[in-house]
């Protein structure tokens, strides 16, 4: 059986000395090898077929017979690294507490611990949004189940 531990091995061989990174990974039972990257820059479709070229590369199919899927980790996927963070400096976020409460900040700095941020109302217009900011607040990484970017239609 293909571990999970394999393909991490194998996709931070590959992405060494880039600014990509694994955010998550999952491997089934059956083999099936689902790989979310990010990039401190950005991730092209060109950065994942590489990915994947390498991986399958480093695998035999005549052994054990996979599956592998290698995609970026979208606007609306959940930032799961903290390194993911800072592409959203000065940015809103949608940050969901452990009780399920979802509400709109704008990130103003963070560390291992935790996240300092400003709390976002929107009002809407008619047509427009206006959104304000109040003073800052920080929010502790462990009271938080959910970060995803904020997506302004």
């Amino acid at each position: 059986m293909i571990t999970k531990e394999q393909i991490i091995e194998l996709a931070d061989e590959a992405l060494k000395e880039t600014d990509r990174f694994v955010v998550d990974l999952t491997v089934s039972k059956s083999n099936v090898i689902n790989i979310y990257i990010d990039a401190d820059s950005s991730v092209t479709i060109d950065h994942c077929v590489e990915l994947s070229r390498f991986i399958e590369s480093s695998l035999d199919r005549e052994v054990e017979d996979f599956e592998l899927s290698v995609s970026s980790a979208g606007i609306d996927y959940p930032l799961l690294k903290h390194r993911q963070l800072n592409k959203y400096i000065e940015k809103n976020l949608e940050i969901t507490n452990n009780e399920g409460t979802k509400k709109t900040y704008k990130l103003i700095s963070f560390n291992e611990e935790q996240i300092k941020v400003q709390e976002a109302t929107i009002k809407i217009l008619g047509k427009l949004k206006k959104i304000t900011y109040s003073g800052e607040t920080e929010l502790l990484f462990k009271d938080i189940k959910e970060i995803k970017p904020y997506i302004n239609f």
